[in-house]
């Protein structure tokens, strides 16, 4: 008779374990979809306690993470009302429970907290809580330990047992990963913050420095326009010196202004039909003279026969300027520019390739991007803003174009743009119609 029974209990015992595992590996999966549901650092950590005071059954629950500044530990979150009492508390990691799990990483059972030299007892006196029994288990992320969590004073007097600490251990790497993301999260919302307020700060900028300088602007044009007619020699010279920079300084004015439209949504395109050839021959006229006087070769490249597109024809020459002012300005003497006209199925490539210093293949992605200036001091010397590039590709895309740039450092580059042939065409074939 005993014989049969015994097996019956045995059975009995490991089903009552396996049944106690699954409910425990439900019970994780459980807390994990919970830990993952959130990712603000506060109520995450508000959340880790309440669980971990659930799990183990405790009257109490905190976690205790690095304070980078001073060295030790403070209360991130804790149960109870106290939790604003705790926060104000720091505790050392040398002779804590708490500092000695984290200085470990290792868990740690006091199940009497009186008996244990250990025990910071300023904790208690501040929050008027009589701690009587610790377990702490360290909270690793990426093999480093970040934090203790800790659960206080098991309910019913009974001790902390090894499978409480299992529990804790398992809850405690679950939420040190829950932490860690959060605190990602929020370095980058504040990262997207700050750069937000930097361009709005640029933005108004652009809004303010573009107003208040246009009609100061014009008078000195004006004048010195005037002046420069009425004199003769040296002083004739002088002048043309302040004209050369007042219109300098007219196209920053206007590269701003055009920029501030394209941002704000207000541009618009005067479309007319725009042969291709005589808009390159005008530009590159403009700028041959420039370029000859810097011992640079300036040549187009283009078809006999006339290419057509429907285009804004003063912004297309606008962002053919733009570019072959880049290429004057970082060509040495001796080098080559060279202008094509490439016509494709239903588009048309225009190109402006030079033998220039070129770009980092690394800054490739970024050159459009407003204000943004390659890291050399020859690009340095040359000044500017760093808004023609913005400027060109926002008025490319105004037509339903693209732009991108393809360059080796020390060899050159080739800045390539097109064009919808119908720029009507595009819009509708864009919006799905």
């Amino acid at each position: 008779m005993t014989s049969a029974v015994e097996p019956t209990i045995d059975v009995q015992t490991r089903l009552r374990y396996l049944e106690d595992q699954v409910a425990r590996l439900e019970r994780m999966v459980r807390v994990s979809r919970m830990l993952s549901s959130t990712l603000d650092l506060e109520p995450l950590l508000q959340r880790i306690i309440n669980i971990a005071t659930d799990l183990v059954g405790t009257e109490a629950a905190s976690i205790l993470l690095e304070d980078e500044r001073t060295g030790g530990l403070y209360f991130a979150a804790a149960t109870g009302s106290e939790r604003e009492e705790l926060r104000r508390i720091q505790v050392p990691i040398e002779g804590s429970i708490a500092g000695t799990i984290f200085r470990t990483g290792q868990p740690l059972i006091i199940q009497d907290v009186h008996r244990d030299p250990r025990h910071y007892r300023g904790v208690d006196q501040s929050t008027h809580f009589e701690t009587r029994a610790i377990l702490g288990v360290p909270m690793r992320f990426k093999g480093r330990c970040i934090g203790v969590l800790e659960a206080v004073n098991k309910l019913g007097n009974t001790p902390f047992t090894q499978d409480d600490i299992h529990i804790l251990s398992t809850l405690a790497s679950q939420a040190a990963v829950a932490i860690e993301n959060a605190r990602l999260v929020g370095a980058l919302q504040e990262a997207n913050a700050r750069l937000a307020e930097l361009d709005r700060l640029k933005s108004d900028f652009i809004s303010i420095a573009s107003h208040e300088l246009r009609t100061p602007l014009s008078l000195i044009l004006g004048y010195a326009t005037f002046l420069k007619e009425q004199s003769t020699g040296a002083f004739q010279e002088q002048l043309e010196m302040v004209l050369k920079g007042a219109l300098q300084l007219q196209g920053l004015i206007e590269a701003m202004v055009n920029l501030r439209y394209l941002e704000a949504g207000i541009a618009r395109l005067e479309l007319s039909d725009v042969i291709l050839q005589e808009l390159v021959e005008e530009v590159c006229a403009e700028w041959r003279p420039m370029a000859e006087a810097q011992g640079l070769h300036l040549r187009q490249r283009v078809p006999k026969k006339p290419v057509r597109v429907r285009a804004d024809r003063a912004k297309i020459a606008l962002v053919l300027s733009n570019l072959l002012n880049n290429a004057v300005k970082f060509t040495p003497p001796g080098g080559r520019i060279e202008v094509t006209i490439r016509p494709q199925t239903g588009m048309v490539a225009l190109s402006v390739a030079d033998t220039g210093i070129g770009i980092p293949r690394d800054e490739l992605d970024r050159i459009f991007d407003r204000f943004y200036q390659v890291e050399s001091h020859l690009t340095r010397h040359h000044g500017g803003m760093g808004l023609g590039l913005s400027i060109a590709k926002g008025l490319v895309e105004l037509h339903q174009g693209r732009i991108w740039a393809e360059s080796v450092e020390g060899r050159g580059s080739r800045f390539t743009f097109t064009l919808p042939v119908s720029w009507e065409e595009a819009v509708q074939a864009r919006e799905g119609k």
